[in-house]
């Protein structure tokens, strides 16, 4: 089954991350990833401007709340760089690249060619108000 049709588990720790060679070896099954020298995967994502990164940063965040998997994400003019590891064992295990493939299928989704079409329904941008997700936010 591809990596982006799998489901995260919960990790409750106490397992040890992959080993080196095994996460070079999940990493051909993605494109655009890299691991650094934390020993995290990560990738940035091109776009046209600033509110399209944003957005696809909003999609990031909705697919991590559902898998319960959570990236460190960076947004940036024309850029959203995404960096994926295991908390609860600072390493890599497999969810870390089943959200990332989630993460390329959102993109490609609404990216062909690389790029995001210049359409109000691209993304789903949801405001921020007192009933949302808003209201998690400190104030």
């Amino acid at each position: 089954m591809e990596l982006s049709q799998q489901t995260c588990v919960p990790c409750q720790g106490g397992i040890e991350p992959m080993a080196l060679n095994e996460s070079l070896a999940k990493l051909r099954e993605l494109d655009g990833w890299s691991l650094n020298d934390a020993g995290h995967i990560h990738r940035d994502y091109s776009f046209e401007d600033f509110a399209q990164a944003l957005a696809f940063a909003n999609s990031v965040g909705r697919i991590a709340e559902k898998q319960g998997h959570h990236p460190n994400i960076n947004i940036a003019w024309g850029r959203c760089t995404v960096e994926v590891w295991t908390h609860k064992i600072s390493g890599l295990t497999q969810n870390d690249f089943i959200v990332a493939a989630k993460f390329d299928e959102a993109f490609r989704g609404h990216a062909p060619m690389g790029r995001l079409e210049h359409t109000t329904n691209a993304f789903r941008v949801q405001e921020p108000d007192d009933s949302g997700w808003a209201s998690h936010l400190p104030r």
